[in-house]
């Protein structure tokens, strides 16, 4: 005769020190949690911002000395004879503005698309610096010099708001799917291949709902449901590796990987450089930093400046598709030899 399982009701309560580890856990985890989103936002500042300025090489080094005076080592400053090389640096996402001192005055040039942080940044510290060159900067109540926006934000999406809050989803959209095929599908290469398949169809649905809906890209629809689909590809793929090869570890080293360190530190929402200390430059080698520059290169700057969210991508890609095999070799093994 079978005996019947306990109820939960009849089972004896939790030990105290079970209660107590409990609570120390959630304790971390919140903790953890606050700190990799909380930190890099609090600690936002210009950190070395690439920005070129324009003009005599006295009139450059006053400029450079005011704004350091007011920022201290908040800009990286290229020095260029004239307008028309700054405002090619800043097309081509070699630098994020520039201040103008060959006509008198400054003006100040920013490119909203490239960050709205980093433009209003510019010209908050750009204010004061309205004299003629050869002088000194003016020390606090000058004019705001002239702005001018070479590369802005769509007329539909001002702020960037969309693309700032795109940089989860494509997250998470990566993370489900690798937790659903995993989950789901049996075999590496199915999960792979679903993967990938699912890049395209959420490449397309992300890029159409951001450009045509919410206007918050510009440029090529392709161009930009390419760069969606290789970010989510990135993710999902090497996720998938690690679940292969780990099983549920991996999926989890996966998952805190992408949103506990790339999503809060990936710059989307202001720039890499407004990040603190290190912080920037890691999260441009995950999938997404290096996938919401690329989709700024792709709506705003006609692919200028993707190469290197590009390479990032690929290799996390190349890595996942290794990962895979790897996995697959490993089941095989264990299949044959149980």
């Amino acid at each position: 005769m079978a005996t019947q399982a306990p109820s939960t009701a009849d089972a004896p309560p939790s030990p105290w020190p079970t209660v107590v580890r409990a609570v120390v856990l959630l304790t971390a985890v919140i903790s953890v949690l606050l700190t990799a989103f909380a930190w890099p936002s609090v600690r936002s500042s210009a950190h070395g911002v690439p920005i070129a300025v324009a003009g005599p090489g006295s009139a450059v080094e006053q400029v450079g000395a005011a704004l350091d005076q007011r920022l201290p080592d908040g800009f990286a400053i290229t020095e260029v004879a004239d307008t028309a090389a700054a405002e090619r640096l800043i097309r081509d996402r070699e630098v994020y503005g520039a201040i103008d001192v060959t006509s008198g005055a400054p003006r100040v040039l920013v490119a909203s698309a490239a960050s709205a942080a980093v433009a209003q940044t510019l010209q908050s510290v750009a204010t004061g610096l309205g004299q003629a060159p050869g002088q000194a900067p003016a020390q606090g109540g000058g004019a705001p010099p002239a702005v001018r926006d070479l590369v802005p934000l769509p007329a539909d999406d001002p702020r960037g708001a969309g693309l700032a809050a795109g940089a989860l989803p494509l997250v998470m959209g990566g993370m489900l799917a690798a937790f659903l095929l995993s989950r789901l599908v049996r075999g590496t290469a199915r999960q792979a291949a679903g993967a990938l398949a699912f890049a395209v169809t959420g490449g397309l649905a992300v890029a159409a709902i951001l450009q045509f809906w919410l206007g918050s890209l510009d440029g090529s629809y392709a161009a930009n449901s390419g760069a969606v689909a290789l970010a989510i590809a990135a993710t999902s793929l090497s996720i998938i590796g690690l679940e292969s090869l780990l099983g549920y570890v991996g999926l989890g080293l996966g998952a805190v990987a992408m949103m506990l360190v790339g999503n809060p530190l990936s710059g989307v929402s202001t720039a890499p450089e407004m990040l603190p200390g290190w912080s920037g430059t890691l999260g441009q080698l995950m999938p997404p930093g290096a996938g919401g520059q690329l989709l700024r290169s792709t709506a705003f700057f006609d692919g200028h400046g993707a190469t290197s969210s590009v390479v990032v991508l690929v290799t996390w890609l190349a890595l996942g598709a290794v990962l895979c095999l790897a996995g697959g070799l490993r089941a095989r093994r264990v299949g044959k030899h149980p």
